[in-house]
Formats: C-alpha cells, sequence, structure tokens
C-alpha cells in the first residue's frame, strides 16, 4: 500500500504536511464525518495521484478558526488527478486518465444533481451539498494530499482527452476545479454581459476570477475593491479599474472612474469576513450593503463569497450565528436581484475546458498562478493570509515543477 500524506488544519492558525491514511473506496469515520457518512463504501469511486491542488480562501476561513471545523481534517477541495485505481461500478474512466474534479461533491442521481445544481446535491451529506475537505460538507477528504478518493467518478470528474497537452495547460487547467467556475457563476448570477459595468468586491484569487470572467463575458468596465496594494497593482496589469473601499465612500470612487456612482453589477468576493476600517475592525455585511448601495436600479448582485452559518471567531453574538445587519430596504426599494451559494462548477468546467485549451482566456496568469511543493503548504497558508497576490498551487508529486 502507498504512503500518503496531507495537509492537516491543526487548530486556528495552524496547518501541518503529516502522514495520513492512504484513501479507500470507502469513506471510513473521522474528523467532520457525519455519522450517515461513516463506513459508507464507495465502489463508483476511484482513487487519484494528486497532480495540482491549490489553496482557497475558503479553506483559509477554516484555518483561522473562524468556522467549526474539527481539528484532524484533511484539507483541500480544488483536485486534479490521474486514476491509480476504480471501484468495480466505475464505467468510463480507466487507469491512468487525467481528471479535473468538480469541488461540489455529488451523486449525480438526485433531483437537483439532475437539474444540474450539483451544489446541493441531496445524498452526500446530512444536509444538501458536499465538498471535499470543507467543514461541514459530508466528511469527504481533502485533495490537499498525494492521493485522495473521489466519489462518483463517471459523474464527478472530467477527463482530459489529450494528456500531454492538459499538462502543457495545468496551471490553468487547475483553475476549473473552483474559482473560475466561482468567480464566472459570481458575474452570471450579477447578470454581467455585453458592456456591463462591474463592481468586484475583493482581489484575491476568486476576485481575480471573477474579473477575468467579466471580461470575457463582454464587460466594458471592470472595478475591483480591495485594501491591499499589491492586490491592486496585480488587477492593473490586465485591465481592471481599482478602488480601495475603506479609503473613502465607494460610490464616489466609483463615480471618479466611470461618471456615475452606480454599476450594473456587483459581485462579492470577500465573504463574512469582510472589514470596514483600516483598523481591521469586521463588518460582516459591510460588502454587501455597499454592493446595494452601487448597483444601479434593478441591477444584479452575485455572492460567491463565503457566509456562514456558526462563526466562533465573530465579535457579536448575532454574527457568530450567521445574522448580518443588511439594509434590505435598500435592494427592495432598487429592485434589485440577489443570488448567492456554493457554485455548481459542474455547470461551467467543460465549457472552461475547452476555452484554456484553444487559448482563450489566461486565468492563470491572471490569478497569479504560484507552484509550490507541498511540504511548503503552512508558508503558503501564511503568506496568502497576509494578502499575497498569488494563488498557490501545490505540487505533491512534481509533476508540474518538473515541466
Amino acid at each position: 500500500m502507498a504512503d500518503n500524506r496531507g495537509v492537516v488544519y491543526k487548530g486556528p492558525g495552524k496547518v501541518a504536511v503529516e502522514e495520513i491514511d492512504y484513501p479507500e473506496l470507502i469513506l471510513r469515520p473521522g474528523p467532520g464525518v457525519p455519522p450517515i457518512n461513516e463506513n459508507r463504501p464507495c465502489p463508483h469511486g476511484v482513487i487519484l495521484k494528486v497532480v495540482a491542488t491549490n489553496i482557497c480562501g475558503s479553506d483559509q476561513h477554516m484555518v483561522r478558526g473562524r468556522t467549526t471545523a474539527p481539528v484532524g481534517l484533511v484539507l483541500g477541495h480544488e483536485i486534479t488527478g490521474e486514476v491509480v485505481e476504480r471501484g468495480r461500478d466505475v464505467e468510463y474512466r480507466k487507469l491512468g486518465d487525467l481528471v479535473s474534479v468538480p469541488f461540489n461533491v455529488a451523486c449525480g442521481r438526485c433531483r437537483n444533481c439532475k437539474e444540474r445544481r450539483t451544489d446541493v446535491c441531496l445524498n452526500v451529506n446530512d444536509h444538501p451539498g458536499g465538498a471535499y475537505g470543507y467543514v461541514d460538507m459530508g466528511g469527504w477528504r481533502g485533495g490537499q494530499a498525494e492521493y485522495v478518493m473521489v466519489p462518483y467518478a463517471d459523474w464527478n470528474t472530467l477527463r482530459y482527452e489529450d494528456r500531454d497537452q492538459a499538462m502543457e495547460k495545468i496551471l490553468d487547467l487547475t483553475m476549473i476545479t473552483d474559482i473560475f467556475p466561482t468567480g464566472y457563476h459570481g458575474c452570471i448570477e450579477a447578470r454581467v454581459g455585453m458592456g456591463s459595468t462591474v463592481y468586484i468586491a475583493g482581489a484575491g484569487p476568486v476576485g481575480l476570477a471573477a474579473a477575468t470572467s467579466a471580461f470575457f463575458l463582454g464587460a466594458a468596465v471592470v472595478i475591483i475593491g480591495d485594501p491591499h496594494p499589491e492586490r491592486l497593482e496585480h488587477a492593473r496589469t490586465f485591465g481592471c479599474e481599482t478602488v480601495d473601499p475603506l479609503a473613502g465612500p465607494l460610490s464616489e470612487q466609483i463615480e471618479q472612474i466611470l461618471g456615475v456612482p452606480q454599476v450594473d453589477a456587483a459581485v462579492d468576493c470577500v465573504g463574512f469576513e469582510a472589514k470596514a476600517h483600516k483598523d481591521g475592525t469586521e463588518q460582516p455585511a459591510v460588502v454587501l450593503n455597499q454592493a446595494m448601495e452601487v448597483a444601479r436600479a434593478a441591477g444584479g448582485i452575485g455572492i460567491p463569497g463565503l457566509y456562514v452559518t456558526e462563526d466562533p471567531g465573530a465579535k457579536d453574538e448575532a454574527a457568530r450565528h450567521g445574522s448580518v445587519s443588511l439594509n434590505f430596504g435598500i435592494g427592495w426599494a432598487k429592485s434589485l436581484t440577489f443570488a448567492t451559494g456554493q457554485t455548481p462548477a459542474m455547470q461551467y468546467n467543460r465549457g472552461m475546458r475547452e476555452a484554456i485549451l484553444n487559448d482563450r482566456v489566461d486565468i492563470a496568469r491572471n490569478v497569479n498562478a504560484t507552484v509550490i511543493p507541498l511540504d511548503e503548504a503552512p508558508q503558503g497558508y501564511q503568506e496568502f493570509d497576509r494578502g499575497a497576490p498569488k494563488k498557490f498551487v501545490l505540487d505533491p508529486h512534481g509533476m508540474i515543477g518538473a515541466r
């Protein structure tokens, strides 16, 4: 049996690369596994040798201690890998296949999956929705590891027909597991289209992916807001206008760019750890309220940024239980549309694969994909937490660096 190592959550502010169990085609009991999933057989699954796996801002929420994630959870939901073992019920994946894995764990059988809402699959958790290596998402082991098990593999994996072609584009293709579909979905839900003016809150990797998506969808002007100067500098390298939402009234800054204080669409890529002041004071709803302020009447707001039901690190009781103070009257008065929740990545990943392979989008460059070995994951988490304008890609077997 092969060895395995993975990135393990050790408590607030701490991750470590440790020896972990080699995956089986059974979901064994462990940190975060609900009783309904303990010892769940997965003859429909495959075991992957991980080629690329990424650090995500959603992982950072857990590592900061801002969720109820249990100590010992193996992290990682952005997975590209090679099939090295398959279950008896797998028909359409063979050993050696290179595949992309949407971050949603989905069965492909329930009503929601059949309606392409794989973000809220009804069968992979004790409540709707599942994901790899994430709190309350079914206990499916994370993929920031050397090897990982993927259930319902015929459904949950996207195969690359030409392995060599895919490996040449691997830094771009690893982004279709999560952040590219997530940024794109936020724009779709905000109704970004040809000629749109767009405000994107947050210049982290998801915000940069949303900006890339807005341009891809035909936006005329994309304004991205973030308090980190290095992130804004990077956003400007591919055509974004930039603002610092903590430096003054957001509508006034937008007016200086557009000549009017409003945009057609706003996308929240920050989530519940939003900062309201330069001193770091948090206000969980500040980005949502700013989005309602700057969106035009009948505009759209997409909310791919994470909001949680339990936040043990929040400063007030309401926020600890996921309640935020929205100025909802503004949204009602302006007839705004809102959409939030996990992204159904499978709706987009096939088209994104083709766009990347045919040189229609440069997502790795725009999010500043930065390859590091698995052993450097703790340093990557620390640097990312300080606001580095990078998307860290882990290379567990040296298959990317060797190229």
